[in-house]
Formats: structure tokens, C-alpha cells, sequence
């Protein structure tokens, strides 16, 4: 195998992690920046391009590069992957106009969507497609900012996911990889267009591991690294998170526990869904049918932040993680947590009931419950999330042979068992868990020709162990289901009076 090394980095909605790689898919060395989200009004949900997503990057390879002794010549390839899609316009040199609207999260564009619905009903195009036009849509966000910052919308050269940010900055070259392409291909029907924008201000497409361009002398002074430094067009994290997970054949299916939760199913051929997405997968010819909450561990970060303050202190002293600490509480309760059922919308929701206005709800609270009740309670109502993604999967006729779970969450072996228990199935967990910054690496190997093809991942990951549904809580957990299941339908009116009184 050829000597160097691949460099990776991904950017998340909480931090952004870097990681460098032999070209055997060894890890050298890591790194975590961790930064906040700006929420500058209900269901806004924002980055600063530069401060988070650029930040991050140089600072992660400056750090790499400085604590391994690695010098930047020896990289070979760079990869990169974000939260996605985002949408960020920019001008014509590449400078954001204002901050990056952010995924499935933000709800701000429901009237944009609602507004394609009335406007283009009879195209058929947008018929086909109609979740490229949902609220959480890329075409949503950039009528949105059409209607509501025109000066914005005039200055803007392109419309950029975050991924494609970063290749921008260190090449100067404005693309979107296939994968992430699939939400902005309906917009390049000139029909649709004239209601979005216009084609132009479209990023070209590349395939997810195809080499656009090298470092250029000004990236390579703000970075550290080499000019001409080969780098790939990227994807969306989920894509990259779900390599890394070695997902190499249909029936293999990743479940990304992390701030949210994103599924990645591959498939033999493109599967067709009103309530799922569907894609090409980093390469032509290659298929995954997906979909995801817009809640998952950011809950847990929710509950610490307001209710772990003892751990939190313990934590700040130097002692455990708060995070671990929590993980233990979920011990002191018991499976149903005595009753207590969470709807985790605290974000709207996703798949399978895309309902952006949809809110969190607690439900059957009383004087016996305990923080214990309510920490598992919440764990519960997401792994509830997972299980309802899967039974509407079902009904289309999509099951996955073999979940292989990744992300931050699965260091909670708690809440691992729970999703078992509640969906009675089986996770594999992978050996190595660095994450989507190792498929970004793993990509980069493709993209310089040490690989033919993504499906040669299995030659980097392993599986480390199963965890097995224990069922002696079933019918706790099965109870708790079904009024789960209930109590949307029953309070989605109420949710959408609030929505809109708080939108106002």
C-alpha cells in the first residue's frame, strides 16, 4: 500500500472532528472542536460559515498536523463531510451572506413549502419529487430567504451545502457531490427554477469521491497544508457516517446516533417513497433508501444541560463525564418508566410524519416520578422514533438484514439496549467509531485511486459485538408504544396552534 496518509473531517451540529488515517485505514491521530448552534428565533436553527465551519477546519489540521509529527506533504488526499443540507449563500468570492440555515432541524420554510404545493402542483416534475420541496427542503430555504432578504437573495453566486463550503475554501471550486445532489435536482428544471432560483446559482455535481481540485496558496497558508493537496467533492455526514459504518451491500443499513438520528439502507435498486428519501449512494449505480428524527441525543444534551447539574459539577471538578454519569441514572428506573411516554419533537420531526411544526410532549407525569423516570423516559421516546421509522418502512416493503449502529450515542450502552428491547433487533456495533470523518478519509483513498470503490470499505472496519434485544421488558415498552403512536395523531392539531402562535 502506498505510504502517506488521508486526511478526513467532518462538521456536526454540536462539534466538528478530524482524523488522520494510514492508507490501511489505521488511525494516527483525532481531534474535537466543539462549538454551539445559534437559535436567533423559534425553529431558526443557524451556523456561522466561518467561525464554525472554517474555524473548525484549519484548527483541527493545524492540530493534527502539530501533535503528530505528520508533515502535511505526507497527506494524500483530503475528504470532507457536514451536517446536510444545509443552505448558505455566498457571493461571488465565496463569502457567506448570512449564517448557514440548517437541516431537517429548521422549520422556518413550512409557508415556502406550502407555497410550491399551490404553485406547482400540475408540473410534473415537482409531482415526482415532491420531498425535494418539503419544509426542511434546500428549495424551501432558498425561497425563503428570496421572500424574506432579498438583498441577500440578489447578492448571492451560489447556494452552498457545508461540505461544499469547505471544498470552496481550499479549492475554489463550487460543487455538490451526488449524494447530497438529490435535493437540488428538481430545481434545475428551468418550470421550477423560476419559483427557487436560477439554475446558475446551482453548484455543479461531482461524484461524492471524485477529486475536484487541490489546495490552493491561500488555503494553504491558513491551513498549514500543502498547495495541491488533492481533495474529493465530500457528501453529507449521514453518507460518510454510514461508510464508516461499513454499510458495502444492500440489506446493510446504518443508524446514526447522533444529535439526531439518520438512517442509511442500501439497496439493490432505487426504492420510491412519499414518507422516505431515497439516493444515489457516493457512486453511480449504487442505491440507499433513508430517513431520520430531528431528535436524538441532542435530548440527552437537553436533560443535561437543564437538569444534570450534579453531574455537570462532578464533571467540572475533573470526576466522570456528566454524560457517562446520566447513562447510569437510566438504572434507577425501570422499562416504561412507570408510565411516562416522551414524544421527542422537540424540534419538529422527520421521517416518517414530516411535521415541522410537531412538539415534544410529556405524558402521564405524576408525584411518584423520579429525574431517573424522566431521563428514561426520554431515551425511550427516541428509540420509540426508531422503531416507528422501521414499522413505516415496512409497510413499503424495505427491512434491513443487518442495523449497524455508529455515532456518539452508542457510547450509552444504556440506550443501545433500549433500542434493541424496544425495536427487537439487533445492533452490530463497529470495532472503530471515529465516525464520518473516517469515511471522509476512506473516500479521499478512493478519490486518488487506492481504491476502486466505496464497496472495499469492509477492508477498514470490523464489528466489535452485538447487542441483542432482551425482551423481559417488552411489554412495558409495548404499552408505552401504542400510546406513543396515539398521542401525536391525537395532539397535532394543538401542536400546529402553538407552532404558529409562536412563529408568529
Amino acid at each position: 500500500m502506498t505510504d502517506g496518509y488521508l486526511l478526513g473531517i467532518d462538521i456536526g451540529t454540536y462539534s466538528s472532528k478530524g482524523v488522520l488515517v494510514t492508507t490501511e485505514g489505521q488511525i494516527v491521530d483525532s481531534h474535537t472542536v466543539p462549538h454551539g448552534m445559534d437559535i436567533p428565533s423559534p425553529g431558526h436553527f443557524e451556523h456561522d460559515a466561518e467561525k464554525v465551519w472554517w474555524h473548525d477546519f484549519v484548527e483541527i489540521v493545524r492540530v493534527l498536523l502539530g501533535r503528530s509529527g505528520i508533515e502535511a506533504r505526507q497527506i494524500l488526499g483530503i475528504g470532507t463531510s457536514g451536517i446536510g443540507v444545509c443552505v448558505l449563500a455566498v457571493d461571488s468570492r465565496g463569502t457567506p451572506l448570512r449564517p448557514a440555515i440548517l437541516y431537517g432541524i429548521d422549520a422556518r420554510a413550512a409557508g415556502q413549502s406550502e407555497y410550491f404545493e399551490k404553485t406547482l402542483k400540475d408540473n410534473s416534475i415537482y409531482a415526482a419529487n415532491r420531498k425535494m420541496f418539503g419544509p426542511a427542503s434546500p428549495a424551501a430555504k432558498i425561497r425563503w430567504i428570496r421572500d424574506n432578504e432579498p438583498d441577500v437573495y440578489r447578492r448571492t453566486r451560489w447556494f452552498l451545502p457545508c461540505q461544499s463550503f469547505l471544498v470552496y475554501r481550499l479549492t475554489g471550486r463550487a460543487t455538490v457531490d451526488i449524494y447530497s445532489a438529490g435535493g437540488f435536482s428538481a430545481l434545475r428544471d428551468e418550470a421550477i427554477a423560476e419559483h427557487v432560483t436560477p439554475v446558475e446559482r446551482l453548484p455543479e455535481t461531482a461524484g461524492s469521491c471524485e477529486r475536484v481540485g487541490g489546495v490552493t496558496a491561500e488555503a494553504a497558508r491558513e491551513t498549514g497544508l500543502v498547495e495541491g493537496t488533492p481533495v474529493i467533492a465530500g457528501t453529507t455526514d449521514a453518507a460518510s457516517e454510514a461508510l464508516s459504518a461499513g454499510i458495502s451491500e444492500p440489506g446493510n443499513m446504518m443508524l446514526m446516533l447522533g444529535s439526531t438520528i439518520f438512517f442509511v439502507l442500501r439497496t439493490a435498486r432505487p426504492i420510491d417513497s412519499d414518507r422516505f428519501g431515497s439516493s444515489t449512494f457516493l457512486e453511480e449505480g449504487k442505491h440507499v433508501f433513508l430517513g431520520g428524527t430531528s431528535n436524538g441525543a441532542s435530548l440527552v444534551t437537553w436533560f443535561r444541560d437543564r437538569f444534570g447539574e450534579k453531574e455537570l459539577e462532578i464533571e467540572r471538578a475533573g470526576g466522570e463525564a456528566a454524560y457517562a454519569a446520566l447513562a447510569r441514572l437510566v438504572r434507577e428506573s425501570r422499562p416504561g418508566a412507570r408510565g411516562l411516554v416522551v414524544l421527542p419533537y422537540f424540534a419538529g420531526e422527520r421521517t416518517p410524519i414530516g411535521d415541522p411544526h410537531a412538539k415534544g410532549l410529556f405524558f402521564g407525569l405524576s408525584l411518584e416520578h423520579t429525574r431517573a423516570d424522566i431521563y428514561r423516559a426520554i431515551l425511550e421516546g427516541v428509540s420509540f422514533s426508531f422503531r416507528h421509522n422501521l414499522e413505516a418502512m415496512a409497510e413499503e416493503g424495505v427491512e434491513p438484514g443487518r442495523i449497524i449502529a455508529v455515532g456518539g450515542g452508542t457510547k450509552n450502552r444504556e440506550w443501545l439496549q433500549i433500542i434493541a428491547d424496544v425495536c427487537g433487533a439487533e445492533l452490530a456495533i463497529p470495532e472503530q467509531q471515529i465516525g464520518a470523518s473516517y469515511g471522509d478519509a476512506f473516500m479521499a483513498g478512493v478519490g486518488i485511486g487506492l481504491y476502486r470503490s466505496v464497496d472495499e470499505i469492509g477492508r477498514w472496519v470490523r464489528i466489535a459485538e452485538i447487542v441483542r434485544p432482551d425482551r423481559s421488558g417488552g411489554d412495558r415498552y409495548d404499552f408505552n408504544y401504542a400510546l406513543y403512536r396515539t398521542l401525536y395523531e391525537q395532539n397535532r392539531e394543538s401542536m400546529h396552534v402553538l407552532s404558529e402562535y409562536l412563529l408568529g
